[in-house]
């Protein structure tokens, strides 16, 4: 086990040049309870986080192949799901997006009346912005914040030892500018990321597991977009062209770049494991970024006496990790590379007598602190092949926790089994 972690590092170390963050999938699961992952993974999570994790499904709950967790909810089947999902600081976006409206209502009404009386629109502008000074309030009070919003498309399959997936994440970060003379709307950041990637995972013992895999990643992107806000209304049109541009760009081949992932899981005790992966071990830059792999170790607890394998089955997680541990641009605090949480998974419909595969209705509740941030989360799944999902967390946008935060809200609705 040191071995192995030491080859880890070694390879993390290696690559420890790289500057820039890879293509980034978001588990809605993960997500809610901190992002502290790498060692649950007892689904198709596992593609994600450590692929070690695939040798979990159907052991976990399998009284005959894995006794000592057999009181563990068991996946019998594995996982194909389709999800899709967005998010957005909604409330942010509503408000700046009415505070951009009625700049553009008062920058036209400016113009117009420079047109009728032949005084110059910077005069008359003036004396508006000066009988109005709640407007510059407003201004500053949204002066370049940006608003991300996110959108994901996902395919996963997860049997015992091997595992899968298709996805698609999207980003753009628009903001309102106070400008010199003339507000402005500004895109720092559009980009769509596609990859597939797929690996498996190795059972030496019923307590020590390996995983390995592989992935083509393509990312298409465009720093920066502004708009003056005469022009307001360019702004969709503007948005639509790098949509287009970056969905049609996304087939070159000829810019994909190629990467690995490792994983290692070990079970110290009946309720207690830890787990290692080292990810996003890229060979070549990805739209001219040099991408800095992702180490990270964890720890999840998960006690016998909240856990129950029936019909009306019940799964109960505590995790911790520290993630991204040769990232520089988090090595200011040690609060930024801290993740942790739990979740609480119970099935509130079900056949008694039957396996919690049968399952009609169950409800998962998750909270936790990714980075310092607080997260939380809820899912309701219906017949095993609906799944509603909602998760908040916050990204940090400077170098350290508590500098500039980015609260996250995202949904999700995932069709399959």
């Amino acid at each position: 086990m040191k071995r192995v972690i030491a080859t880890l590092l070694s390879l993390g170390l290696g690559a420890a040049v790289f500057a820039a963050k890879a293509p980034t999938h978001h588990s809605l699961r993960g997500e809610s309870m901190g992002n502290a992952h790498v060692a649950v993974v007892d689904d198709k999570e596992a593609i994600y986080y450590n692929y070690a994790g695939l040798s979990q499904i159907n052991r976990l709950g399998n009284y005959d192949k894995r006794p000592e967790q057999g009181y563990y909810p068991r996946n019998f089947l594995g996982d194909a799901r389709l999800n899709i999902g967005g998010a957005g600081p909604f409330e942010t976006y509503f408000s700046t997006y009415n505070v951009a409206k009625d700049l553009q209502k008062l920058y036209q009404n400016v113009s117009d009346a420079a047109a009728e009386t032949g005084i110059a629109q910077n005069t008359l502008l003036m004396d508006t912005l000066s009988s109005h000074p709640e407007l510059i309030h407003k201004i500053n009070s949204y002066d370049h914040k940006y608003l991300t919003m996110k959108v994901k498309f996902d395919a996963e399959l997860a049997i015992h030892g091997f595992g899968g997936a298709v996805w698609v994440d999207g980003s753009v970060a628009p903001y309102l500018d106070g400008g010199l003379i003339l507000p402005f709307l500004g895109v720092d950041t559009f980009y769509v990321d596609g990859v597939v990637q797929g690996g498996f995972a190795y059972g030496f013992t019923d307590k020590f597991s390996v995983g390995i895999g592989a992935k083509a990643a393509k990312r298409h992107k465009v720093e920066v977009i502004t708009i003056d806000i005469l022009n307001y209304g360019s702004l969709q049109d503007t948005l639509e062209d790098r949509y287009d541009d970056a969905t049609h760009n996304i087939f070159d081949f000829s810019s994909i770049s190629f990467g690995l992932d490792f994983g290692v899981l070990y079970q110290l005790t009946r309720e207690f494991r830890v787990g290692a992966s080292l990810r996003d071990v890229y060979f070549k830059e990805l739209a001219g970024d040099k991408i800095t792999p992702n180490l990270s170790v964890g720890f999840n607890y998960s006690p016998r006496f909240f856990n129950k394998n029936t019909a009306y089955a019940r799964k109960f997680n505590f995790a911790c990790d520290f993630v991204d541990a040769i990232n520089a641009d988090k090595n200011y605090k040690a609060l930024s590379h801290l993740n942790f949480g739990l979740e609480v998974e119970q099935t509130l419909l079900a056949w008694p007598g039957y396996n919690n595969e049968l399952r009609a209705l169950s409800l998962r509740l998750a909270g936790g602190f990714k980075g310092g941030y607080p997260s939380a989360g809820v899912s309701l799944e219906l017949l095993r092949v609906v799944t509603l999902e909602f998760a908040t967390w916050a990204e940090e946008l400077g170098y350290y926790t508590g500098q500039d935060e980015e609260r996250i809200y995202m949904g999700q609705i995932s069709l399959g089994f």
